[in-house]
């Protein structure tokens, strides 16, 4: 029998529940909970509670009445609960009820430095215990101390948090648990700090070093992270990182760690598994928005230990859970092996030891497995292994782990929160003296959850009748077509509603029924489930639709196929593919994918693969689909890049020259041209882009004519391919249409390279498309490393070279370089070209050379052997890079190719003379070629010698000497030799005499082939290398006896010291070394002797800190009997190029800006006080005062500018002098970008403003309701730097501190008033005012006063009325 108790709150409940208890009752645990459980089960019913709230004076008055009642009414009752009382004292365990919160903390703001404290009561039996978190992270309050104080007296629970700051706003949670569950209440505590700093800032996020698509193995651990930038920088702010894996927010594991470091947000993944293939994605979020990044990672399969076995399953999940049941699921590996998977196998493992027991005996096809047996109370984690002809796969990663036990209690230990109205339903207890159990009645919805060829899952309801134990379960089945019921678990009973069947045999009908027990015995059978075949009922996933693969980038593949067609419980798709002309299948991803588009990362380019897919679920996989088409694995062809640095070269009356730098991608395809497009601008109104030309053009400069002049436009470019027109370049500034004066020539373009080689490559380009106003006559080559700076710049060559192109040597094998290239003209040196590069300095493997060869009969023969070409492949022939039209050469012979093999071709260049493409070719020409023309070299004692060599010639060749038209022969004054080894050809003469100026001629006759080098020596060319010749000689004539390998020269030190300083060489013990200052020799004894000293070959004096008095000629003499040499310097003369070595170490003038204003400032490296240094704004001499002051600072010298205002823009200039000569440094303060310093500095002093204005930041009530005749004090929190001033304020009317109001301002933080004793005139508005410099805040607030004695009066007029 059911009876049914109202109850009046739940705080009475739980009062009276702790009032019966007299002793106290041990807390109870899961075992307990589970031993509990298997013959006992209480028997509830739900049943609405009546909730009538009622104060204590009145409950107590009605408890006493009823009592009374009944001991005067019904003595028996009152003693039959008495009785009832006793009894529950006598069974704690119908005392146990879940927690709850009598007194739930409550949410607080608090001010950043203060201690906020949270409050809770709880009642609960057994006791529960109380563990407080942090957005569910559990506060250890002993291990911090200094942060936490956790205090319970007399079951008031307490959380302190001292010293608060911006990091502890939080959501606090505290949770009471005991053996009857959980229940936990949150509250939220904000902090906030006088200045948010980040309120009203709108940030701007970049994620930078992004990481790439990755590809890992199972057991390795790898790191993901990318830097990311929040803009602006705001203190102690910090954005929101979340990492997630195909949408799924990840957290923190054993397999998953995350760090934030503030700028670098890492993810490392432990011991990678397939698990953890999927899309990884960064989000960050701040307050203005987010912002996301997303790359793939795959997972490979470990290497197999035996040939042939199948890959691990993967994705092992517990579904299920009971007492001694649970079902495991897991999805099959993209790899069989060398045979289809027959089955798995099932492992367990008990938590707390490393014994793996395997749960079947035979293995399941299904991906999904009952394991019973389990024992109720202990936790369990399960593994697969997938079996097929080879053997037996490595197992998957270990499942999380789970608990064998009752559903229900599970709910209960997890503080399940139920919500709506509190239902609580009792049994009535049977007689004292009756012992005589009940038999349970029959379960209910007795079903078959699942059914396949190797199990059969049953279901169902307990009974309702269960009796006021727990009940157990039998099986029955009964074969289809008889009536024979057969138990199947005869041993020992079942304690879950659930129940797997095996050794059931396949294709037969079965029914099921099933019977309850106790201890008072077993109760009838349950309705039969009617047949069940036994077979699977899962089909297999149809055969995915025909796949299209569509190229993507160098390594992926796009893929796209149908979805299988009515499939059930589908895991996903895996994707293969194989090289076309082999039969391996390699798997593109080994965890199966839901989609119908997936993304083949890894492949190898230029390859040529086809691609399959296959479904799978729980049954198994599917049939393979069809094949793809071949695809090759390549960037997909897409419409190039955006062109860059579209500048202005000259500009007329009424045209423009544009150029711009080529797209940094093509798309995949070559640029066919371009588009320009163009819109006028007036003011800050712009007009609509219109195209310039219908027509692309081929390079990237044009002229756009037919302008306006003095009209502003601006001009875009978009680059065109066979995909399409790219988007749109950056636009350029307002350009005026108005003549240019500028007279040197624009930067070349259209720069490429050609024959790189280890040490060598060749630079082309195309001439300027503005010339200036003279025609070019020259260009300057430069070439820096790739890694070096901009300082790193050198010229390739000397003199301006005419060409459009120039070979470059002395490169280094393996190293990077960079190229540009300047025009010359009559009027000067242009512009640098865009920068070519970087090319790597390396000869690529199959790289060929022309060579040359002369036959008997002296006809010379250039070769070049090609071992791959192609059809449709032509010859062309060039000279200088240009192709040859000379008719001269039309009678050249073309014999058979040599080429054994057909494959791509290459052209090559034959460097000033001709170069071949895609084929082998013999040309006979009647010269001799010479590998470089005739040079000529200084050598040692100054000798000259005259050479050349020749690319190939016989035993024959003969050589002809002449100068002047004069045949010369070998004697005193000529030397020649013949190397035909190696083709040198050389002549040397000991000296250059003045009749020896005019044209040198090697003449050479090789059978019927001849050859002639010159080389002209005339002129200021003569006399340069005559003199040259001598100075030679006369060194190497110094340099037998002591001489100075470096002359005397003076450097500066760190310091500032100035040092005198030369080199010296083959001197001996006995040569003398003197020096001497204005021509007076310093002797031992001076004290500049002390400033001299000699280390090795190297001799300095330190002059130290530089003054007039150290002006002087200083000379140093070196002799003995081999010869002598001295070295002299003028220090006078270089006093002002030390001065100007001072000066122009300054640096350009830079700006910054603070708070109070902007800063320009130079640094320098060297600094003397006898310097002076002016400032200038607009060429005027600034004066010094309290808003603009300048100054030396160390090194640094600067001019501060306080409150900058639009009269200080302009062009600032700093002049260093010494009364003569000095340098000036200039700065233009109108620009766009400096301009921006001036709004900056505003900004900066309108949030300092912000931040120091004076505010009434609480204390303050918005209404104040108080009694006639009671005093009000009220105290208002005040901020202000500097400290405001306070005044009180009550109906706009200022109020003075008097007898009436007392007013006070203490630690100019609390501004208070008090009024003694208020009164009804004492109603109205108020405020506080506070007042600083930076701005004015008024706190209003409403007072008002009420007689008591007059609100009851209008009460009884209002009834009475």
């Amino acid at each position: 029998m059911l009876v049914v108790l109202f109850l009046c709150t739940s705080h009475e409940v739980v009062r009276g529940l702790m009032e019966a208890q007299e002793e106290e009752v041990t807390e109870e645990g899961i075992n307990y909970v589970a031993m509990r459980n298997l013959f006992v089960r209480e028997a509830r019913e739900v049943v609405d509670v009546k909730v009538e709230k009622k104060t204590r004076t009145t409950h107590i008055r009605e408890s006493a009445g009823r009592l009374e009642f009944n001991k005067t009414v019904n003595p028996s009752c009152f003693i039959l609960e008495e009785w009832t009382e006793f009894r529950k004292k006598m069974n704690p365990d119908s005392l146990t009820h879940l927690p709850e919160f009598i007194i739930k903390p409550r949410g607080q703001t608090v001010w950043e430095g203060k201690t906020v404290k949270l409050h809770c009561t709880v009642a609960g039996w057994p006791k529960p215990r109380i563990a407080w978190y942090k957005n569910n992270v559990l506060i250890d309050a002993k291990a911090h101390p200094e942060k936490y104080t956790v205090e319970n007296s007399f079951n008031m629970h307490s959380l302190e948090i001292k010293n608060c700051d911006f990091i502890d706003t939080a959501q606090y949670h505290a949770s009471a648990l005991n053996v009857k569950g959980e229940v936990s209440s949150v509250a939220t505590i904000v902090i906030k700090n006088g200045f948010c700093a980040e309120h009203g800032v709108t940030f701007e996020t970049a994620i930078l070093d992004k990481f790439e698509v990755a590809f890992g193995s199972e057991g390795e651990t790898m790191s993901l992270g990318c830097t990311v930038i929040i803009y602006p920088t705001v203190k102690k702010y910090q954005p929101e990182v979340v990492w997630s894996r195909n949408s799924i927010p990840l957290k923190q594991s054993k397999w998953v760690h995350t760090h934030w470091s503030g700028e670098r947000a890492t993810l490392t993944l432990v011991h990678l598994n397939k698990e953890d293939e999927g899309l990884y994605t960064l989000r960050v979020n701040t307050k203005s928005g987010f912002d996301t990044y997303s790359a793939y990672v795959f997972v490979r399969d470990s290497d197999v230990e035996v040939e042939g076995v199948p890959v691990a399953p993967l994705d092992v999940r517990c579904h299920d859970a009971n007492k001694d049941y649970v079902v495991v699921t897991w999805k099959q590996p993209a790899v069989e092996g060398s045979s289809s998977i027959l089955g798995y196998y099932i492992d367990r493992c008990e938590v707390g030891t490393h014994h793996w027991a395997q749960c079947n005996d035979a293995p399941v096809k299904y991906a999904r497995f009952p394991v019973t047996g389990l024992v109720e109370g202990r936790s369990y984690a399960f593994r697969v292994r997938a079996l097929n002809q080879a053997g037996v796969s490595r197992p998957s990663r270990v499942s999380e782990a789970v608990v064998a036990m009752d559903p229900s209690d599970r709910a209960r230990l997890r503080g399940e929160r139920h919500t709506g109205v509190l239902t609580v339903t009792f049994l009535k207890r049977l007689p004292l003296d009756s012992s005589v159990g009940i038999v349970p009645g029959e379960p209910s919805d007795v079903v078959v959850t699942e059914a396949t060829k190797s199990y059969v899952v049953l279901a169902w309801k307990p009974p309702v009748q269960r009796g006021h134990e727990g009940v157990m379960y039998y099986i029955e089945k009964c074969i289809s077509g008889t009536d024979t019921w057969q138990r199947v678990n005869t041993g020992m009973p079942v304690k879950s509603p659930r129940f797997a069947l095996f050794d059931l045999e396949e294709s037969k009908s079965y029914s099921f029924r099933v019977r309850c027990c106790n201890s008072a015995g077993v109760g009838e059978p349950s309705v039969s489930t009617g047949e069940t075949m036994v077979g699977d009922k899962l089909d297999l996933p149809s055969v995915p639709g025909n796949p299209v693969a569509i190229r993507n980038t160098d390594t992926s593949v796009v893929m796209l196929w149908g979805a299988s067609k009515d499939v059930k419980h589908l895991a996903g798709y895996y994707i293969e593919y194989s090289v076309v002309g082999t039969e391996e299948w390699m798997p593109c991803n080994n965890k199966p994918v839901k989609h119908t588009r997936f993304v083949c990362h890894g492949l190898t380019t230029g390859s040529n693969c086809v691609f399959r897919v296959k479904a799978v679920n729980a049954a198994g996989y599917s049939q393979s689909s069809s094949h793809s088409d071949a695809v090759v694995v390549q960037a997909a062809i897409s419409v190039p890049g955006k062109a860059t640095g579209v500048t202005l070269l000259e500009a007329v009356k009424d045209y423009m020259m544009l150029a711009w730098t080529q797209p940094a991608s093509n798309g995949g395809a070559d640029i066919r041209g371009y588009f320009v497009d163009y819109r006028t601008v007036k003011g800050d109104v712009v007009g609509k882009w219109h195209e310039m030309n219908l027509k692309a053009v081929t390079t990237t400069s044009y002229k756009a004519e037919n302008l306006k002049e003095n009209v502003f436009y601006q001009f875009q470019v978009r680059a065109m391919n066979m995909a399409g027109v790219s988007k749109a370049s950056l636009s350029t500034s307002a350009l005026e249409c108005k003549e240019w004066t500028l007279t040197v020539a624009g930067p070349p373009v259209g720069l490429h390279v050609l024959e790189v080689r280890d040490t060598s490559a060749v630079v082309l380009w195309e001439p300027p498309a503005f010339d200036g106003r003279t025609p070019v006559n020259g260009y300057y080559l430069d070439v820096k490393k790739a890694s070096a700076g901009e300082e790193g710049w050198k010229a390739a060559h000397e003199k301006a070279n005419k060409m459009k192109y120039m070979k470059v040597t002395g490169l280094k094998s393996g190293t990077s370089y960079v190229f540009r290239v300047r025009a010359q003209n009559l009027a000067g040196v242009g512009k640098p070209s865009a920068v070519l590069g970087p090319i790597l300095a390396q000869t690529r493997p199959g790289n060929n050379e022309i060579y040359v060869d002369v036959d008997d009969d002296g006809v010379i023969s250039m070769i070049f052997e090609c071992s791959e070409m192609k059809e449709g492949s032509e010859f062309v022939w060039s000279k200088n890079y240009q192709t040859m039209t000379d008719t001269s050469l039309e009678e050249l012979e073309e014999p058979s190719m040599r080429s054994r093999n057909k494959s791509f071709t290459q052209k090559l260049y034959l460097p000033s003379l001709c170069y071949l493409h895609n084929k082998n070719k013999k040309m006979f020409l009647s010269v001799i070629p010479f590998k470089s023309e005739m040079a000529m070299e200084l050598l040692e004692k100054g000798r000259v010698r005259f050479w050349t060599q020749v690319e190939k010639c016989t035993s024959d060749c003969q050589v002809e000497y002449v100068f002047n038209d004069v045949l010369v022969t070998q004697g005193k004054k000529y030397t020649m030799n013949f190397d035909k080894t190696t083709g040198i050809i050389e002549m040397f003469m000991d000296s250059l005499e003045i009749i020896d100026e005019g044209t040198f001629t090697f003449n050479l006759v090789d059978g019927k082939a001849k050859g002639t080098t010159s080389m002209v020596l005339i002129g200021d060319e003569f006399r340069e290398l005559q003199k040259k010749s001598e100075f030679e000689r006369a060194e190497w004539v110094r340099k037998q006896g002591p001489h100075f390998v470096e002359y005397l020269g003076f450097t500066v030190t760190s310091e500032c010291n100035v040092l005198l300083k030369c080199k010296i060489g083959n001197v001996r013990p006995e040569t003398e070394i003197t020096w001497s200052k204005d021509r007076i020799e310093i002797a031992e004894d001076d004290d500049d002797a002390k400033k001299i000293e000699r280390k090795d070959g190297d001799l300095t004096f330190n002059i130290g800190k530089i003054s007039k008095a150290d002006a002087g000629i200083y000379e140093v003499f070196l002799r003995d009997d081999r010869g002598k040499d001295n070295s002299l310097f003028n220090l006078t003369d270089t006093g002002k190029d030390f001065f100007m070595n001072f000066s122009n170490s300054s640096s350009d003038l830079k700006v910054i800006s603070t708070e109070h204003g902007i800063i320009l400032y130079s640094e320098v490296t060297y600094y003397n006080e006898e310097q002076r240094v002016g400032w200038l704004h607009k060429d005027a001499k600034i004066a010094a005062s309290e808003r603009v002051k300048s100054g030396v600072t160390g090194e640094q010298l600067w001019l501060k500018i306080n409150e900058p205002t639009e009269k200080d823009k302009g062009k600032y200039s700093m002049d260093i002098f010494d009364g003569k000569d000095g340098v000036k440094r200039a700065f233009d303060l109108t620009g766009k970008g400096e301009g921006h310093c001036i709004s900056q500095t505003r900004k900066m002093a309108a949030a300092i403003a912000e931040r120091n204005r004076a505010r009434v930041v609480g204390g303050l009530p918005d209404v104040v309701a108080i009694q006639e005749g009671k005093s009000l004090n009220l105290t208002g929190n005040v901020w202000g730097e500097p400290a405001p001033e306070v005044s009180w304020m009550k109906n706009d009317k200022e109020l003075v501190s008097g007898e009436r109001y007392t007013l006070k301002f203490e630690h100019g933080k609390f501004a208070s008033i008090t009024i003694a004793a208020v009164t009804t005139t004492d109603s109205g508005k108020y405020a506080l005012l506070v007042k600083n410099k930076y701005g004015t805040e008024a706190g209003k607030f409403t007072v008002s006063v009420y007689n008591p004695e007059e609100e009851e009066e209008n009460k009884e007029e209002k009834k009475g009325g």
